[in-house]
């Protein structure tokens, strides 16, 4: 490839936050759950390099970029980050099939070079504007208040702020902030798991009810005191149903060989969490507070949907 920049190139990264940042000089944009992806285009050759570095392009056979010859940063982005996971895989006939069944698609937010032209030192607006004259890719939205960008903090994965001014830094995290989307639902304690220590516990195993009438397990919540890791084994030894497993793997580890100790569906939580991928609780979970108010079959899973 004959481009200004070459791989390895490692992306501008975001600082976290609580709260969006507020007033001039700040452009907002939605963040998304997906593979973060350097992609080189030079003519028909065309490279795709993940946040680490790392080659990624015969995973996503099926993305196309319109000719030219330029740089850009984006996200590679599916019907859920599973569906991302399960390319990631040796067998080029599991690739391409994937290809076919579950399309991937590229959003791109920034424009690194353009031609033998470096757009590093260039201003985040100015980045922008060259990104927009690149007819034919899927470009990702940006407003310039934070009021604007408040609502995917409710419907997206949350919102990036990126300095309008400021040059692009790659592997630094300068210049840009983020503020994950932050969920609360109501849910069925249904088991728990030791912690490291002995005589503590490590998570709690989370379950809501299907349309069926089903409990089902959609993740876990850990995160506790040492303190709190001590007094919750008491708190749920009188729920125990005897039902537990020891280093088997079981219904609840996903064929990992974790402990599991088996609790009547009677004890409700407030959790929060910040990411739902296929009917599941990815990440991010934590207790807020015990709903003794909250009758267990309330619990549904259509609070996932929300």
């Amino acid at each position: 490839m004959a481009l200004p920049l070459k791989p390895p190139l490692l992306p501008q990264l975001a600082r976290s936050r609580s709260e969006l940042p507020t007033g001039d000089g700040w452009a907002y944009e939605p963040k998304y759950d997906g593979f973060r992806a350097i992609v080189f285009v030079d003519g028909d050759d065309v490279e795709l390099q993940s946040r680490n570095g790392k080659g990624l392009t015969r995973y996503f056979p099926e993305l196309r970029f319109p000719p030219g010859r330029y740089v850009l940063d984006g996200e590679i982005v599916a019907a859920s980050f599973d569906t991302l996971g399960q390319r990631i895989h040796p067998a080029r006939s599991r690739i391409e099939r994937l290809a076919r069944e579950t399309p991937a698609r590229l959003v791109a937010f920034d424009l690194l070079a353009r031609d033998d032209e470096v757009l590093l030192e260039r201003p985040y607006d100015e980045r922008r504007a060259a990104l927009e004259e690149v007819d034919g890719l899927e470009l990702t939205p940006v407003v310039r208040t934070a009021d604007d960008a408040a609502a995917w903090l409710q419907q997206e994965e949350g919102v990036v702020a990126k300095e309008t001014h400021a040059p692009y830094r790659p592997g630094e995290r300068v210049g840009m902030v983020k503020v994950k989307r932050v969920r609360t639902i109501d849910a069925v304690v249904m088991g728990w798991r030791p912690g490291k220590a002995e005589g503590t516990v490590g998570a709690l195993i989370l379950g809501l009810y299907d349309n069926g009438g089903h409990l089902r397990e959609v993740g876990h919540s850990s995160g506790f005191t040492a303190r709190e890791k001590r007094e919750l084994v008491g708190r749920l030894r009188p729920y125990e149903t005897g039902e537990r497993g020891s280093g088997e793997p079981s219904r609840w580890t996903q064929g990992r060989e974790l402990e599991w100790v088996a609790l009547r569906p009677e004890l409700v939580v407030e959790i929060t969490f910040d990411h739902v991928s296929d009917g599941r609780i990815r990440h991010g979970s934590k207790v807020q507070r015990w709903r003794e108010d909250k009758p267990p079959e309330a619990c549904t899973i259509d609070q996932l949907e929300r």
